[in-house]
């Protein structure tokens, strides 16, 4: 039976010499990979006791949602600034060479919501642990941050200390 490894394809020197890309759309645009990946992601929540799931633009949307879906769940949108159109609340995080902003709609959390924050990859951790700060920003929990693959030598699970932190599968180098 395949792991969801098997639909992982790595590619060598990209985006740049020593590099090692973990390409996920291998993943997504095979159905077995796909529904693989969903079902290993949907597994590590399946004893939570939660109320939300929150994904961070734009993979964390495609894992999310039909976790979302299969647990009959809210799904929640972390979007780039700008997306959004009614009134929301933002936070601006440092990237390797500038800073990113992120922003949830101000009603998209009710206080003492438990959430589940989702994305494709944990890296530096830096997307996650702002969509962490707006959750508890409008008076949520983040019960859990779960993730398809995780590049451990990019040690993003410092920046998420406090959280409980998962991935399917775990790559330790960049």
């Amino acid at each position: 039976m395949k792991k969801v490894e098997d639909y992982i394809m790595s590619i060598p020197d990209f985006p740049e010499p020593g590099i090692i890309f973990r390409d996920i759309t291998s993943v997504i645009q095979d159905a077995d990979g796909l529904q693989l990946a969903v079902n290993e992601m949907q597994k590590r929540l399946e004893n939570l006791d939660f109320d939300v799931i929150a994904g961070a633009e734009s993979r964390g949307f495609i894992f999310g949602m039909p976790i979302a879906y299969n647990m009959h769940k809210p799904f929640v949108l972390i979007r780039k600034k700008g997306k959004l159109p009614r009134e929301t609340v933002e936070m601006t995080y440092d990237l390797e060479y500038g800073t990113a902003t992120i922003e949830m709609h101000k009603d998209s959390i009710k206080p003492g919501q438990k959430v589940v924050l989702v994305d494709d990859l944990i890296a530096t951790g830096g997307t996650i642990a702002a969509g962490a700060k707006l959750v508890e920003q409008l008076g949520g929990e983040v019960l859990k941050c779960l993730f398809l693959l995780e590049l451990a030598g990019l040690n993003g699970r410092e920046k998420l200390k406090g959280y409980d932190v998962e991935a399917v599968v775990s790559y330790p180098g960049k």
